[in-house]
């Protein structure tokens, strides 16, 4: 924050580049496998303690690292995996199955379908299986949504998710990646929040669980500032006006 001029263009510098060998890493994960990193995965015990409790899982990621590393390595809680997202007409950003030209090994629900696929996720963790979201961005015509403090301001967040650990038991788990190597990455589990039944329904019954969402990514992001790719204007009030490629609030 207290960088400018020359000094602020490097780190923009050392962003932009980390971000491109993300990119690439990406299409190397879908082109040669993800044997092709090193992937160590710290929690793997935890995972399958949450995944034996038959609740499903709300696998909450955010715009770090390479989430589909992270995806990739799933195969060992053998349950279905389904992801909050939705792609542009047009977009020609290439999710790392597409660069093995294989169908998507994830079932798709479409944001904005029916209530916004809650009934699809709600199905779906009621069978004990995973859904994938995203954070730490808003649809833009996500209305559940609060605000939190995060890296010394206040962002718009989606609280959706809460709703919906509340709803079934579900619980959250907080799922980051960092490029740590040429060839490796971290995979943690970095929290568990759990939500109890609650009656309330507005944004202030469920904006404390949000809290502690931003404050496990600030904490990554202040640790690892070059592995955070949340290019949208977080600290804006308005909500975005394009709607993001790859969404999973």
């Amino acid at each position: 924050p207290e960088s400018s001029g020359l000094r602020r263009l490097w780190h923009c510098y050392l962003l932009i580049l980390e971000f491109g060998k993300v990119l690439v890493d990406r299409a190397v994960v879908g082109i040669l496998g993800p044997e092709s990193f090193n992937i160590n995965l710290d929690g793997r015990e935890e995972l399958l303690k949450l995944r034996d409790e038959n609740r499903g899982m709300i696998l909450m990621t955010a715009h770090v690292g390479c989430w589909q590393v992270a995806m990739s390595v799933l195969g060992f809680l053998q349950r279905p995996v389904n992801m909050l997202m939705r792609r542009e007409d047009g977009d020609i950003d290439r999710h790392y199955y597409e660069h093995a030209g294989i169908p998507c090994p994830y079932q798709i629900i479409d944001p904005s379908g029916y209530l916004g696929g809650t009934l699809e996720i709600m199905g779906a963790l009621k069978q004990g299986q995973i859904v994938s979201v995203m954070g730490d961005r808003l649809l833009g015509s996500d209305k559940s949504n609060t605000r939190v403090d995060f890296l010394g301001g206040q962002v718009t967040v989606p609280f959706s998710a809460y709703k919906l650990s509340s709803a079934t038991g579900a619980p959250i788990v907080v799922f980051f990646t960092r490029k740590d190597g040429p060839k490796s990455y971290q995979v943690q589990l970095v929290k568990v929040i759990r939500v109890p039944q609650i009656k309330g329904r507005s944004a202030e019954t469920f904006t404390p669980f949000a809290q502690e969402f931003a404050d496990v990514l600030a904490g990554f992001s202040t640790r690892y500032p070059y592995q955070f790719y949340n290019f949208h204007n977080m600290w804006s009030k308005q909500k975005p006006q394009t709607k993001p490629t790859h969404e999973e609030s």
